[in-house]
């Protein structure tokens, strides 16, 4: 139990090691994202960190409790092209689990510009992302009752799950469209058209 407790410690001591790291490299900013992209640490080995389907934190089977922690591991977080996510430093790359998707979309704005419907995320983590070109809403299904679930696009290679009080908002503004010759169960977002399934798969779902 000793040594257990010591190794819990250690962890910890080096979890906020990385903190202190991150929040530096921030220089101490609340606006703005550091610039994970660019950086290219060496791989230090997995943390025993999860962020759960849910959206909430765990670090050693313990949910991280202060949203102000969970916000700056959130700026340093990144999905590399080997599907995995990390925590990154400009000094050090270390890997975490994620259940599902990093972020949960929990609110969502409904606006008109230039006489197009505009759709604007708010995540747990504090992000506000406008779906359209550059952040695209994705439609997956899952489980044996074939459940919805739509994903907006953040940053890098990170999506927000969109939590299913929002989804229902946000079916509730779907169409049917012609895309590419089928008549499509939609969502428009800044111009651009988000498919969600061919219309006689929600037919079929409707009966």
């Amino acid at each position: 139990m000793a040594a257990e407790e010591i190794s819990r410690q250690a962890d910890a001591a080096g979890l906020a090691a990385l903190i202190s790291r991150a929040s530096a490299e921030n220089n101490g900013k609340k606006r703005g994202l550091p610039p994970v992209e660019q950086w290219n640490p060496p791989f230090c080995g997995d943390i025993d960190m999860e962020i759960r389907a849910d959206g909430t934190w765990f670090y050693m089977g313990t949910p991280i409790g202060r949203p102000a922690l969970v916000r700056l591991f959130s700026t340093v977080l990144r999905r590399d092209e080997d599907q995995k996510t990390y925590l990154v430093t400009p000094v050090e790359k270390v890997g975490i689990r994620v259940v599902d998707a990093p972020f949960i979309a929990v609110e969502m704005s409904v606006t008109v510009r230039k006489g197009r419907q505009v759709l604007t995320f708010r995540t747990n983590v504090g992000d506000v992302v406008e779906a359209g070109g550059e952040h695209r809403l994705r439609f997956a299904t899952a489980g044996d009752n074939a459940e919805l679930k739509p994903y907006l696009h953040v940053r890098g290679r990170l999506e927000a799950l969109v939590s299913r009080a929002v989804m229902y908002e946000l079916v509730a503004l779907g169409e049917i469209l012609d895309v590419e010759g089928q008549a499509t169960f939609a969502i428009r977002s800044a111009g651009e058209v988000f498919p969600v399934m061919p219309a006689d798969e929600l037919d079929a779902l409707s009966q």
